[in-house]
């Protein structure tokens, strides 16, 4: 399968970059009402929507949520991406509408994805409330999944740019959990069912980007959802949307996941079975959060009347800014980085350094400074002047 000419073909555009919120979706899921049932699942805390879009006619059910942490929209867009590719008139398509009845949850946190926050509009983080579901938000989940009654459930969130995979220096741009479903992490066979679908796609990732996939820590919490339903006997898969170089729209990553998701489904109606699928497994790199935005090495700073040459490390904050996300760099560690990595690296050559708020770099502080070398840095970045 050419997934790449499939990708370009079916692309939601009207879709772009980090803000995803209900008001972007809706038109799209009225206009997807056609080919599928579209329903209204629920109402979030302020009494937005929660909407579910049925579509297939097979056998195997998959229940398919997004956006749990408001600000996580990335595998959002994939699915407009996947709904886009579902209408077509494809025997792709066509397999996996006659294989499959899909239902899908494209926003669960309204609230949150319109404040772009994790946690919804009582500030509860959703992926922790699995068992005591306070929320109006986990109560709708919880009774799609019961009613529902899926063959595999699909929780899909980002992770942020810190996380690497293991100690390669490349960023895990996706990342894959069967999560556990006891204190011990064993694996039964609801779990492999998990580890054979991940593996599959971590197959076909790996043809598009090579050694960016990660495997998430399986830690088991009954409170999270993903561990919840792998308990309940559901096989579970967890995505993590993350970072491809210079791609902080996640417009690329994007495209991952729909690959991973057509991938996926394939791994799934193939059925295909091999010897070591949990070797293969815990085989992908565990992710390791040892990336930041911005990495400065062989600074020279007078501290303290003494001269000292160290490295520093700035983060983007995420700020929604009249429906805008603004990437803000903020100074977060000084000192030995020697087992990190920077998105963006600058090596100073022992220059020195100086600031307008102080004259050496602390936390908190926004990355703006300047080196004695004619150098001058707004906001992470070096400058160019004309």
């Amino acid at each position: 399968m050419d997934y790449e000419k499939i990708y370009e073909e079916i692309k939601a555009n009207e879709l772009f970059g980090r803000y995803i919120s209900l008001q972007h979706i809706e038109p799209l899921l009225k206009r997807l009402d056609s080919f599928g049932e579209l329903t209204i699942l629920g109402k979030s805390v302020l009494q937005q929507n929660i909407y579910g879009l049925k579509m297939g006619s097979g056998k195997t059910k998959i229940l398919v949520w997004s956006q749990m942490h408001g600000n996580e929209s990335t595998t959002t867009k994939a699915l407009f991406d996947l709904f886009n590719f579902l209408v077509t008139d494809s025997p792709e398509q066509q397999k996996l509408l006659s294989f499959f009845t899909f239902q899908f949850i494209p926003i669960l946190n309204p609230d949150g994805a319109r404040a772009y926050t994790r946690v919804n509009a009582n500030e509860i983080d959703l992926n922790r409330d699995a068992q005591d579901q306070t929320q109006p938000e986990s109560m709708v989940l919880r009774k799609v999944y019961d009613d529902f009654k899926p063959d595999y459930c699909y929780n899909m969130h980002d992770q942020r740019t810190i996380f690497g995979v293991a100690d390669t220096g490349k960023p895990a741009t996706v990342s894959f959990l069967a999560p556990a479903f006891n204190v011990e992490r064993h694996h039964n066979e609801v779990r492999r069912k998990a580890i054979r679908v991940i593996n599959g796609m971590n197959a076909v990732l790996q043809l598009h980007i090579p050694g960016q996939v990660g495997r998430f820590d399986d830690s088991f919490n009954i409170n999270c959802v993903g561990d919840t339903f792998q308990f309940l006997g559901t096989p579970t898969i967890l995505f993590e949307a993350g970072h491809y170089a210079g791609d902080y729209n996640r417009e690329i990553t994007r495209k991952c996941i729909f690959i991973a998701l057509l991938s996926g489904f394939t791994a799934i109606y193939e059925n295909v079975i091999v010897d070591n699928e949990i070797e293969y497994y815990v085989n992908i790199p565990q992710n390791n959060p040892n990336f930041f935005d911005f990495v400065y090495k062989n600074i020279k700073i007078n501290y303290d009347s003494s001269e000292i040459i160290t490295n520093f490390a700035a983060q983007y904050r995420e700020e929604l800014v009249s429906n805008t996300i603004n990437f803000n760099a903020f100074i977060v560690k000084i000192g030995d980085l020697h087992d990190c990595f920077g998105h963006h690296e600058f090596d100073g050559g022992f220059a020195e350094y100086s600031d307008l708020y102080g004259g050496v770099p602390k936390p908190d502080q926004k990355a703006d400074f300047f080196l004695n070398s004619g150098l001058e840095f707004l906001n992470g970045k070096l400058v160019t002047r004309a």
